[in-house]
């Protein structure tokens, strides 16, 4: 290629952008993805635990299938999906597993795994349409959160024992970082 038809052709391709035309971009990702760790809940936890939360929406946008993995984490009592941004605490929006009893045991793999749907949402997002939950989620503007309990009061008194919460995951589109705040 010669250097006129190059910059021929860079031309074109630069006035094509300038026009206010742009490529498509690509439908919304239905697939999302939470790390769970201690040092992201708020306050940090100091635990072992982990986990790894996967959601696939359905292609019609009305079914939220999710599977909750955890490792290392003692007395789950209850997991969910919280409405909130980095570094927020906010209120419970969809069930995820649980409530179980206090001081249950250990738990290592699949703590959980079923289908959210319009029906399945509570709080501030109950009656709502699922595609509001979704794009919460698109915005890393959601958390799943695994909380514990010992059973013995006092409670936060360490590992197994976190009743706010001893596992923590900003939801964000898979192969991408939740957005900070």
């Amino acid at each position: 290629m010669n250097s006129k038809h190059f910059v021929g052709m860079l031309t074109a391709f630069l006035l094509y952008f300038a026009s206010g035309f742009s490529l498509a971009q690509p439908p919304d990702a239905g697939n999302f993805v939470a790390h769970l760790e201690g040092g992201n809940e708020v306050p940090p936890a100091e635990t072992f635990a982990t986990g790894q939360a996967v959601f696939q929406l359905s292609s019609d946008g009305l079914a939220l299938d999710y599977k909750l993995i955890v490792a290392n984490i003692d007395n789950v009592v209850a997991a969910h999906i919280h409405l909130a941004p980095v570094e927020t605490n906010g209120p419970v929006v969809a069930f995820l597993a649980g409530p179980f009893p206090p001081a249950d045991g250990a738990i290592d793999g699949i703590l959980a795994e079923g289908t959210i749907t319009a029906g399945s949402l509570t709080g501030p997002l109950a009656g709502q349409d699922l595609s509001v939950l979704v794009a919460a989620m698109r915005s890393s503007g959601t958390y799943v959160n695994v909380h514990t309990n010992d059973g013995v009061d006092p409670t936060n008194t360490g590992p197994g024992d976190f009743a706010g919460g001893e596992v923590r995951g900003q939801i964000a589109p898979a192969g991408r970082r939740p957005v900070a705040e």
